[in-house]
């Protein structure tokens, strides 16, 4: 694949991921409730979900997607649901445990939401299937070019949520004493409250 055109991929997709959204929110609100090594599951399904509408791009799925509205819409419900659910463990939490109490899967959970928040994202699908095809030719992609592509969106996006997930729980560390902890769980909590709205509410 044409350097040029890769890069100019590249710095589109680093101007969008950085925008924030209900991804980062969800990702930074999970960084402040439970700190940095917990959210990396969350981070890898946003990822996951950045290479699937890639593949549909690639693979010319843009048309066909689109007529699919209702079962976005059930993929947004389920993602901004699981939101919820998140966002009330945090309020629940003890403040003075290190983070939140977790039942069962302890990587499944926070896996799954982040692939469904960006899957129910009109954000990424905008990006995808509509912006993406007039910065690279993807009639003549080769599969080379779609790895490179791969390894573009998997490099970026975890860069970018990466560092805003650093920055959320290097804040949580600032806050030791259960008061703050407490208050921090509710910024937390209201922030992924916010994230499920956003994504619930977007069309």
């Amino acid at each position: 694949m044409d350097w040029m055109n890769l890069f100019t991929f590249a710095a589109a997709l680093a101007v969008a991921a950085a925008i924030p959204g209900p991804g980062i929110a969800a990702v930074v609100a999970r960084a402040l409730g439970t700190g940095f090594r917990p959210a990396l599951p969350m981070i890898f399904g946003l990822i996951l979900g950045d290479l699937v509408y890639l593949s549909a791009a690639a693979l010319g799925l843009g048309v066909i997607a689109t007529q699919f509205g209702t079962l976005f819409m059930v993929v947004r419900w389920a993602g901004a649901a699981y939101l919820v659910y998140l966002a009330i463990r945090l309020f629940l939490a003890h403040p003075e445990a290190e983070a939140l109490p977790m039942k069962g899967p302890k990587r499944a959970g926070p896996f799954l939401a982040g692939l469904l928040v960006t899957l129910g994202n009109p954000k990424v699908i905008l990006f995808y299937l509509a912006l993406l095809p007039t910065i690279v030719d993807l009639g003549g992609l080769t599969a080379l070019g779609f790895l490179e592509m791969t390894i573009v969106v998997a490099f970026v996006v975890s860069g970018v949520v990466c560092g805003y997930a650093a920055l959320a729980a290097r804040a949580r560390s600032l806050f030791e004493n259960p008061r703050a902890r407490r208050i921090l769980n509710r910024v937390a909590g209201t922030t992924m409250m916010g994230a499920a709205a956003a994504i619930a509410t977007r069309t």
